[in-house]
């Protein structure tokens, strides 16, 4: 059976940047506040008409494609994970798809949120597994600034998300000793509200807009029961991580660098002292981007490929937690 490796890697965050100080002239908060709650001094929120969800995953994914040295006619399947697609349907696979000029390759969405990344990254590491591709890009990319609640009723959430794509190539290994180790997926649907985006739907949204009924304000805006989420977050990562280190024989020692999905410095801290970790050992990008959802391990092992913290030989886990609840983690011999 073949080994999945990850070739190459990209990203591309809007150039507005958006700082702690920016947003208390909108609403009440400071930078302080802020800070403390999430490690968060500023974010990436696209202020351009021409911008979306699909277009920064095309400049994620022309990066990758330059960083893997192969011709994008050489891709033969695309996986996008997103929660704000551009359209309700069809989902932006399709549309990045045309927009790289490529071929009647196929194109899967995936909705998973936070741990929606490594999802994709499990179902390309079947893939290529089993045979059924050799070059698959896996996308990550957020546009969440357009849909936040920017009033201090809504701070909670909306000082902690950011607009930005990554973007990986995921190809065969040529070595049985490197790549994708392996992949560790779960969900809990019965707290998919404590963390969700009810209003806009096909059940809550278009039917009230149809009959002249309309909808409450606050429901058409993403809810978060914050403290309920962290309590969850800082006990399923490391499970998930210690799942994937045990499947393979290692112990956190053994991890070269931890890449969290970066949700909440905070999490990411709980999680770096409850396994033990050294600083150098966890890479964290939150407090100039923000969570980006989808596209924040992506953006981060982008990031820190080009900085050298990744390097052939590494030990490399990739750790998720969001809503649906869903939690995923990798471990990959880079």
């Amino acid at each position: 059976m073949n080994s999945a490796i990850i070739k190459g890697m990209g990203y591309y965050v809007p150039s507005n940047v958006v700082t702690n100080d920016d947003l208390s002239k909108i609403m009440d908060t400071n930078d302080e506040w802020i800070t403390e709650r999430t490690g968060i001094k500023e974010r990436r929120w696209i202020n351009s008409k021409e911008e979306s969800t699909s277009s920064m995953a095309l400049e994620a994914s022309k990066n990758a494609i330059a960083d893997a040295k192969i011709d994008k006619a050489a891709i033969d399947f695309i996986i996008f994970a997103t929660l704000s697609p551009d359209y309700y349907f069809p989902g932006p696979g399709v549309t990045l798809q045309k927009e790289l000029g490529l071929d009647t390759i196929g194109a899967l969405d995936v909705r998973n949120q936070c741990s929606g990344f490594v999802y994709a990254l499990s179902i390309a590491d079947q893939y290529i597994k089993t045979g059924m591709y050799e070059n698959i890009l896996v996308v990550g990319s957020e546009y969440h600034s357009g849909g936040l609640d920017k009033t201090t009723r809504g701070r909670g959430v909306s000082v902690i998300f950011g607009d930005g794509a990554g973007a990986a190539i995921v190809s065969k290994s040529p070595s049985a000793d490197r790549g994708i180790l392996s992949t560790h997926l779960h969900a809990q649907g019965e707290y998919a509200e404590e963390l969700a985006l009810i209003g806009p739907s096909t059940k809550r949204w278009v039917p009230e807009i149809f009959n002249g009924k309309g909808l409450e304000d606050e429901a058409i805006y993403p809810y978060m029961n914050g403290t309920f989420v962290f309590k969850h977050a800082v006990t399923r990562f490391p499970q998930v991580i210690g799942e994937a280190l045990e499947k393979n024989g290692h112990q956190s020692t053994d991890i070269d660098l931890l890449i969290p999905h970066q949700a909440n410095l905070r999490i990411s801290q709980f999680v770096q002292k409850k396994m033990q970790l050294r600083d150098d050992q966890v890479f964290n990008n939150i407090q100039k981007y923000g969570n980006t959802t989808a596209a924040s391990i992506p953006i981060a092992l982008a990031e820190a490929k080009q900085a050298g913290k990744v390097k052939e030989g590494d030990l490399i886990c990739l750790a998720a937690f969001g809503s649906g609840f869903t939690w995923a983690s990798a471990l990959i011999r880079w």
